[in-house]
């Protein structure tokens, strides 16, 4: 408790000399240009491109990364805030909060916030990829329809806020905002594997999107009435995001859930990706089945004649998955070790660029990785398939106030970068943040190497180094 309050007082009330710092390293960062320093191969380990930083967030970030490298204070990081809210009062929580992890991690609450955010990372080659923090989880549905339709309106809002982000405009979604958790689960359960199913069931999906009169014999009338009621929400997030340009990046989440996730995400791409994959599907390389999923997908995409996106992860469940299949005894969903869920990612990952070295409009892939191996492994490969890094065939992606150090790399050699960046309130976002916390907390243990770079870069800075 006591290094949390020591926290919030640095967070909200920095230096005089960390804001001159800030201040004067604000105006040399946008005005001395990094593209020459940084010609020639990609160099992660050198921290070159942190010059682009203002003195603050070289400060905050030092500070953040060392409050995440305790296991015990993430762990229970939600009680700690809960207690620091009613120790320090709403207003003065809420400003350390900005000051510190909110400030690191979420794009702002506005919509100037939200603007002023992007446009400072526009300016540091990074584009937007806005995430609304909205999700439900097996307990958590909601009586009736109305939350889930305040939800379509918000995720609508989402896509226009984004179309006016700039080009190529991207951003992610959550099944379970629009339908409940417990549905998902269920038709999850009931859905089974062969190809030929999938294909046959997306279509049925797609009719009913459709308003035509179709339903599951194995759901209930309530919950056939509300899978059309949800369907036909995500029908309108879809048709709205390809009228106005943007992409969708639908998540991954439970192995209970993601049958079900991605059967309607398939029957939205059949609906919106007949000339370009406006819709797009999330793999957990993590898991074991992944590639064989991937694999019988692509086969189902073909056989309907649709675009593909992919976004490619490793996956952040990993604990909870592994709880539920010891206490439900079912067999561990999860690759046995890390170096199996590395060769998971690049098998799918190059799967992905052969694809797209083939037909770049056809299929579209997104890197959404922190490791520099496999960001190493992927600029190679596009360079010997010749994929145009400019073309937005293959992009990639890490989270807002994450791995900068490999983000801003990327961005400054050209390649299509994106940052993951959740938006709205301090209440409506933290409870966001603890959860993305606490399931990825064996990458917030990984982060010394930015730690150091970020150490390293203030020590330049301190010192009046070029």
């Amino acid at each position: 408790m006591t290094l949390l309050c020591k926290c919030f007082r640095l967070a909200s009330r920095p230096s005089q000399a960390v804001w001159a710092l800030g201040q004067t390293c604000r105006a040399s960062a946008t005005h001395r240009p990094l593209a020459q320093e940084l010609e020639g191969p990609l160099n992660f380990s050198d921290g070159k491109v942190f010059k682009l930083k203002s003195g603050w967030e070289v400060v905050r970030g030092l500070l953040i990364f060392r409050m995440c490298s305790f296991p015990t204070l993430v762990k229970h990081s939600e009680k700690l805030m809960s207690l620091s809210r009613r120790l320090l009062g709403r207003r003065l929580f809420e400003l350390g909060m900005r000051r510190s992890v909110y400030g690191q991690f979420v794009a702002g609450e506005t919509i100037p916030e939200i603007k002023d955010s992007v446009s400072r990372l526009r300016k540091m080659g990074i584009r937007p990829m806005l995430a609304v923090p909205i999700e439900e989880d097996l307990g958590e549905s909601k009586s009736g329809e109305r939350w889930y339709e305040l939800n379509e309106e918000v995720m609508r809002d989402c896509v226009n806020l984004s179309a006016a982000g700039g080009d190529r405009p991207m951003m992610q979604l959550k099944i379970t905002a629009l339908m409940s958790a417990d549905l998902c689960k269920r038709l999850s359960a009931c859905l089974s594997d062969p190809s030929l199913e999938r294909e046959l069931r997306v279509q049925r999906i797609v009719s009913v999107m459709e308003r035509e009169d179709s339903s599951f014999p194995f759901l209930s009338e309530e919950q056939n009435l509300h899978l059309q009621n949800a369907v036909r929400r995500l029908s309108r997030i879809g048709k709205h995001a390809r009228a106005s340009r943007v992409c969708v990046l639908v998540d991954a989440e439970y192995t209970y859930m993601n049958p079900a996730l991605s059967l309607v995400t398939m029957a939205m791409m059949a609906q919106c990706n007949e000339s370009e994959p406006w819709i797009w599907n999330t793999y957990q390389c993590y898991l074991t089945e992944t590639f064989s999923n991937l694999s019988h997908d692509l086969e189902v995409i073909q056989r309907l004649g649709v675009c593909f996106g992919v976004k490619l992860v490793r996956g952040a469940y990993m604990d909870k998955e592994r709880r539920l299949a010891r206490e439900k005894g079912y067999s561990d969903p999860i690759q046995p070790d890390w170096e199996a869920t590395n060769q998971s990612y690049q098998r799918a990952l190059d799967k992905m660029l052969d694809l797209i070295g083939k037909d770049g409009k056809r299929y579209n892939l997104i890197i959404a990785s922190h490791n520099e191996n496999s960001v190493l492994h992927a600029t190679r490969r596009m360079a010997e398939l010749d994929i145009d890094k400019d073309s937005g065939a293959v992009c990639f992606g890490q989270l807002l106030g994450m791995c900068d150090h490999v983000s801003l790399t990327l961005g400054q050699a050209g390649y299509l970068v994106y940052k993951s960046i959740p938006y709205g309130s301090v209440n409506s976002v933290l409870p966001y943040l603890v959860r993305r916390a606490q399931e990825n907390q064996s990458v917030l243990q990984g982060i010394r190497k930015e730690r150091e770079l970020l150490r390293r870069e203030l020590r330049r800075r301190l010192l009046g180094k070029r």
